[in-house]
């Protein structure tokens, strides 16, 4: 068997260019990837099988699906895991309670769209007086 070259890799061990610049472990991702369900029980140290049953707990939690029902988590969704297993498992919340929470969230995110929407008219009343500005000068 021949040994792996300088910038291949055997699982677990560090990827690296022939430099040895930009080492890593194989398995650590850029924070913007997708996430199965393994590595994320990895990163969070959950069984796989509580993060299944969150999916079914907690309806703001759903992972892609894709052939095979194989889960890819988005970030946001690596981010709800995070926050639910703080609540639960630090903060001594009960499921019910965690729900009840992310539920009165949820209902609270209009108020936020209104919020941005009278940013967005900001902004562009903004770009409107610059553009006017530009056009006198």
């Amino acid at each position: 068997m021949v040994p792996p070259g300088p910038s291949e890799t055997v699982a677990g061990d560090i990827t690296a260019d022939e430099s040895g610049a930009g080492a890593r472990p194989a398995s650590e991702k850029a924070a913007g990837a997708f996430r199965t369900i393994g590595e994320l029980s990895r990163e969070t140290g959950l069984p796989q099988h509580i993060l299944r049953y969150w999916e079914t707990r907690f309806p703001q939690l759903r992972p892609l699906q894709r052939a095979g029902n194989r889960r890819y988590y988005r970030p946001e969704d690596v981010a709800l895991v995070q926050r639910i297993n703080d609540l639960l498992n630090q903060q001594g919340y009960t499921i019910r309670g965690v729900q009840t929470l992310l539920a009165d969230e949820r209902k609270r995110a209009p108020t936020s769209a209104a919020t941005m929407e009278a940013v967005r008219a900001v902004r562009d009343s903004l770009a409107d007086a610059l553009a006017e500005d530009a056009a006198v000068g």
